[in-house]
């Protein structure tokens, strides 16, 4: 039995024809900010340099964090 002509197709999950999932929005820090990372532990975000990366004072260091933040979270 045929599907109508404007019957909509299931497509597979692992189709290749199936485009891409939109990327998650990008967090956005500010000055100020606690947070904390999953190597390094709690600090505090002292500059923030556009969407691209975060300067993070962890008490004993001081790191630059670039975007996709995927191991730093706000508290």
């Amino acid at each position: 039995m045929k599907q109508a002509s404007g019957a909509s197709h299931r497509h597979l999950p692992t189709s290749p024809f199936k485009p891409p999932p939109p990327a998650p929005p990008v967090e956005r820090f500010s000055v100020n900010d606690q947070v904390t990372h999953d190597r390094y532990g709690l600090g505090v975000v002292i500059a923030v340099e556009d969407e691209i990366a975060v300067l993070v004072d962890f008490k004993s260091r001081q790191e630059r964090i670039t975007t996709p933040f995927n191991k730093l979270y706000r508290l």
